[in-house]
């Protein structure tokens, strides 16, 4: 088996431009792709260092583009958001007043749909166990409960009115 040569710091460093340069990424990202080359801790500080004064890397612009196209895209709320940001490292410092900007009524606005679409496919018994799965799909979506329970008190899902119960293989 050929053992690698660890990556020397100014393959690093351009390798690592190149990326930021094609897409927005973080400095968590960062920092695990150059711990994965092998480079030292006084590398990775350095490369970090040129890329951030370069502006090739800002976590607080990541964030940004994170919290919206996750918002627009994935139809996903504070609580994931907030999660998969904790995962790529990014300080809460830096996500909590961008997260905080937010208005309700923008999580609203994709949470509506996503409830009503999904209404129409819960098979349920009664009102209840509609809620009850209805409050578990959006708080896997990272949703609040005060925000499920805003949609779900506003009426915003299909009214029971609108739904045939009725068995239609009978010839009667």
């Amino acid at each position: 088996m050929i053992q690698k040569r660890p990556m020397l710091e100014p393959q690093a460093l351009k390798k690592l431009a190149d990326l930021c340069a094609r897409g927005e990424h973080c400095s968590g990202e960062m920092l695990e792709k150059m711990r994965k080359w092998g480079l030292s801790e006084e590398a990775q500080a350095r490369i970090m260092e040129k890329l951030i004064t370069q502006h090739y890397v800002d976590d607080s612009r990541y964030t940004e583009s994170f919290v919206h196209d996750k918002i627009r895209y994935n139809k996903w709320g504070r609580r994931k958001i907030e999660q998969a940001l904790w995962i790529k490292k990014v300080d809460s410092a830096i996500s909590s007043p961008i997260l905080d900007a937010i208005e309700d009524e923008e999580y609203l606005e994709v949470l509506r749909p996503l409830l009503a679409s999904k209404y129409r496919t819960i098979k349920a018994e009664s009102d209840y166990e509609r809620s009850m799965k209805l409050i578990k799909f959006a708080m896997g979506r990272g949703f609040t409960m005060d925000l499920i329970r805003c949609c779900i008190d506003e009426g915003i899902v299909a009214s029971t009115d609108d739904i045939d119960f009725t068995d239609n293989d009978t010839d009667d």
